[in-house]
């Protein structure tokens, strides 16, 4: 079955209910664009029609004229921007319902005893599981199908438009498959597993794991559609398994200390407290503090995995967070004085 009618099937199955409430890629109309361009007609047209001349075959110079032409402005003006639209959409989302599922799993302050006060009359695991199953599904889904339409894109063209798209998209961190909040839902069916709901999140979505070895901890996830990805866990400055990790705008990820380190703030001021020219240690882009993912089920997940580790970290990062206020408070202290 070709990809348009599995995607056209998945809009319109059971989760119809939950496909009509978010946005997805326009898959069945941008391909009309494709196929309504008058440059992409005139390509076809060359490409089928050959001259015989002295035994030889001899494209139309038509078809040579445009093939020479790889940008299409027909094409261009509806498609990517269309495109984009729809990336945006759906990666804005995507994100704000993980945050909401999640904030349900590990909730924090006065939410967590409303919760906990729930729990007693009725159990929302089961919800859970099915709405980050959904959540998966629609991610995965929406990724494919602007990956096919841009390799389509390029294919009519004969050009790299779709590719350097792409790499707007990434550069744009609107990657789908790279969001941390993907990361997020993996780790929150394996801090599921064991479980009879966690069984039925992995049997539907695919094989999750987490390799927590010192010298290179990975986070793989095998999606529908035989997708792999891999999430290296290993902070790129201390060079340890993330602890208390977060995820910059960029999609790196480095624990708490190691970042505000970085970007010249203290622990207990966080990341939103850094400069808005502070610039990932990794690729070194500015700006990607203000936006950074804390990543609180991937933390549940090292906390599980890696009990004396991450309690070991826990002390470490505590201690650390004490003498910096002590030394803030003193030298707030002395200039307030005068010293």
């Amino acid at each position: 079955m070709k990809f348009g009618e599995t995607f056209k099937e998945y809009l319109h199955g059971d989760q119809e209910w939950f496909l009509d409430k978010v946005s997805h890629v326009e898959y069945k109309r941008l391909k009309k664009v494709l196929k309504s361009c008058r440059r992409c007609k005139a390509l076809h047209e060359g490409n089928s029609t050959i001259d015989q001349t002295d035994g030889e075959q001899q494209q139309n110079p038509t078809f040579s004229r445009f093939c020479q032409c790889q940008p299409c402005p027909v094409c261009d003006q509806m498609f990517f921007t269309e495109l984009m639209r729809e990336a945006t959409d759906i990666a804005g989302c995507f994100s704000s319902r993980v945050r909401h599922l999640l904030h349900l799993h590990v909730p924090r302050g006065m939410q967590r005893y409303v919760l906990r006060l729930r729990q007693c009359f009725k159990n929302d695991q089961q919800a859970l599981v099915e709405e980050g199953l959904m959540l998966i599904e629609y991610i995965t889904m929406n990724a494919i199908a602007i990956r096919k339409i841009l390799k389509k894109y390029d294919k009519v063209h004969s050009s790299a438009n779709g590719k350097n798209f792409k790499s707007k998209l990434r550069a744009e961190h609107l990657e789908l498959l790279q969001s941390p909040w993907l990361i997020e839902l993996g780790a929150l069916s394996l801090n599921f597993k064991g479980s009879d709901d966690g069984e039925a999140f992995i049997q539907f979505s695919g094989s999750f794991s987490c390799n927590l070895d010192e010298m290179e901890p990975v986070m793989t996830l095998m999606l529908p559609h035989s997708i792999k990805l891999e999430y290296n866990l290993k902070c790129a400055i201390c060079l340890e398994i993330v602890f208390n990790p977060y995820a910059l705008s960029c999609g790196h990820l480095f624990c708490k200390s190691c970042a505000c380190s970085a970007a010249s703030v203290m622990i207990f001021q966080g990341l939103k407290a850094s400069s808005p020219d502070s610039k990932c240690p990794i690729c070194r882009e500015a700006g990607v503090y203000a936006n950074a993912v804390h990543m609180l089920e991937l933390d549940l997940l090292i906390k599980k995995r890696h009990k004396d580790y991450w309690k070991e970290r826990a002390i470490a990062e505590r201690a650390e967070m004490v003498k910096q206020s002590k030394e803030y408070w003193e030298s707030q202290t002395k200039y307030v004085v005068g010293y």
